[in-house]
């Protein structure tokens, strides 16, 4: 269900969310700011094709250009469901055993932890999809990182609203090397890059160099997913050959875009 749409929205009582994602206190202490509660297929990753209900909130630390939530960061929007509404819904889905927290980016909340506790005392899958820019103390099954490339930054010229003003914003917060560090060495993860074409590979070669000096666990080469940009079916016609390719040359597993092979750029999908 598209939560902003079909259930009434209840501002946050001690004042409104800042969506930017610097919540902070000023967030009400139970629930979140839910864009879409839905049931579908899993579409990227190495979970790809698992039947999933994927719980969206809104509000994003980053703006990346290519974005395929604009609802959650560029215009973010929603409605305040508390835990026991998030839970009732999740439990509706009877076939579904794997719940995925996605965003814009969910852990600028704090109640993403609640959340990730009550859904691991019921026993179900958890994945969890970051950016890579937050930590948090959590039971995650599966923390899928997209750390975001330079490739990704809303210039003046592809920046969507056309007034350049995040790219400062976005550039300088896009990877926090420590945050990264955390979570692989907490969580099972895998490292899924949206890669537009050749360019970013070196980029991705850097950054995995560094996380690897880093980190005190091993980060193999099959942890990382090559992902092709585009959020529909046109533009990943472009993409996704290319990526492909990259993967191969690399060592690097490829992960398709599901949903967008399925059903393009439609809502709750």
């Amino acid at each position: 269900m598209p939560v902003s749409n079909s259930v009434d929205r209840e501002e946050p009582s001690t004042g409104d969310t800042d969506t930017d994602g610097d919540a902070g206190d000023r967030e009400p202490t139970d629930g979140l700011p839910i864009n879409e509660l839905f049931y579908s297929l899993q579409g990227e990753g190495t979970l790809a094709g698992v039947p999933s209900v994927f719980v969206r909130t809104s509000g994003c630390n980053l703006r990346c250009w290519f974005c395929d939530s604009y609802h959650t960061s560029w215009e973010p929007t929603h409605a305040w469901l508390d835990l026991e509404a998030i839970i009732e819904e999740i439990e509706s889905y009877e076939r579904a055993e794997h719940v995925v927290l996605t965003g814009g980016e969910p852990m600028i909340h704090e109640g993403c932890v609640d959340l990730l506790e009550a859904l691991d005392e019921r026993g179900y899958h958890t994945t969890v999809e970051t950016n890579g820019t937050i930590y948090r103390d959590a039971p995650i099954d599966l923390a899928s990182i997209s750390p975001k490339l330079e490739s990704s930054t809303p210039t003046p010229e592809r920046d969507p609203k056309g007034k350049g003003e995040w790219a400062e914003r976005h550039e300088n917060d896009r990877i926090d090397l420590e945050a990264l560090t955390d979570l692989v060495e907490t969580y099972d993860v895998q490292l899924k890059f949206v890669v537009t074409d050749d360019d970013d590979l070196p980029e991705i070669l850097e950054l995995l160099a560094a996380l690897r000096d880093a980190a005190a666990v091993p980060i193999r080469d099959n942890d990382v997913l090559l992902m092709p940009e585009g959020a529909t079916r046109e533009r990943l016609e472009e993409t996704r050959t290319r990526v492909a390719q990259l993967a191969m040359d690399h060592g690097f597993r490829y992960t398709p875009r599901l949903h967008v092979d399925l059903w393009n750029d439609a809502p709750e999908t």
